[in-house]
């Protein structure tokens, strides 16, 4: 899913290109993804594109009669952009939106069909999307704990809530916790006040490094391949591989659609954590260390 680097970055790109630009005409090759009826999205043909904002993981275009699209890509929902006078190529499209400047294409892999499409009357319609998680560059580090600490979840789990931090998911929470040393399992309330703000400061840090990142990778081109997988990453997408602190092979935990990644010697001492499917099956031959990992994997 597209976390706030990339949607900083798809913000920056489609404000340049649409601000200013009249909606001629919206294309909806799939219907499911459109989930309101009124206003009706016709409505917003033929307006003047007055603003690009971002909610959280969503991103909002305002238009000069005050109502608001707002679209959500979720897992697999993607934006392709293709220059006026050029047909465009997308595949798997949902939805074209097309202005004198080109034409804005959401796409979608898969068949699940999760990607959507809001339209909203004015400022009040589209607070309703705004889960108003905490902004951790704006937020004091006492702000940022007093979140953490609302209510005794893992560290994982928190800081991919959208109710509790603005923008962070999957991937951007493994790199943070891997910057700040800290187990992704390690309950908020136990935190210390030396842990809390080395959380804080790996979460700014890692943020604006990835959308610095993203946006000279972008070179002012609208981003062709935006993902949750890059190289340049510590741990996330990175089983097996060596963790680029200490060498050690970064594990994971699989749970849902979901896997935590993470390095054992520098977040959780040398304990690994258990894989609910894996741990289970294998009982009591499941490893407790990376030691005891490594010294089987040498045999």
């Amino acid at each position: 899913m597209p976390e706030l680097p990339d949607i900083i970055v798809y913000i920056e790109v489609l404000a340049a290109r649409t601000v200013g630009q009249v909606l001629e005409e919206m294309r909806l090759q799939d219907m499911f993804v459109l989930r309101t009826f009124a206003p009706p999205i016709e409505t917003l043909e033929g307006q003047r594109v007055t603003a690009v904002r971002r909610l959280g993981k969503r991103i909002a275009f305002g238009f000069a009669d005050g109502k608001w699209l707002v679209l959500h890509l979720m897992v697999a929902g993607r934006l392709q952009w293709t220059d006026g006078g050029v047909k465009p190529k997308a595949k798997n499209v949902l939805a074209h939106f097309v202005f004198t400047s080109g034409t804005l294409s959401l796409t979608e892999a898969g068949t699940k069909r999760r990607a959507a499409l809001h339209v909203v009357a004015d400022e009040v319609g589209l607070a309703a999307h705004d889960r108003r998680g905490l902004d951790v560059f704006t937020a004091t580090t006492a702000e940022f704990g007093a979140a953490l600490r609302r209510e005794n979840h893992t560290l994982k789990r928190a800081l991919t809530d959208p109710w509790l931090f603005d923008g962070i998911g999957n991937a951007y929470s493994d790199e943070i916790l891997h910057a700040a040393r800290l187990s992704p399992v390690a309950f908020t309330q136990k935190l210390s006040d030396e842990e809390i703000a080395r959380l804080h400061e790996a979460a700014e840090s890692t943020l604006m490094t990835w959308t610095d990142r993203l946006r000279v990778e972008a070179k002012g081109a609208f981003p062709a391949k935006v993902t949750a997988f890059h190289p340049a990453m510590a741990v996330h997408g990175k089983f097996d591989q060596p963790c680029p602190v200490c060498g050690t092979k970064v594990q994971r935990i699989r749970y849902a659609e979901n896997e935590v990644n993470y390095c054992p010697r520098c977040q959780t001492g040398g304990k690994l954590l258990a894989d609910r499917s894996l741990s289970r099956l294998l009982k009591s031959d499941w490893p407790k260390t990376i030691d005891e990992l490594e010294e089987r994997s040498a045999r």
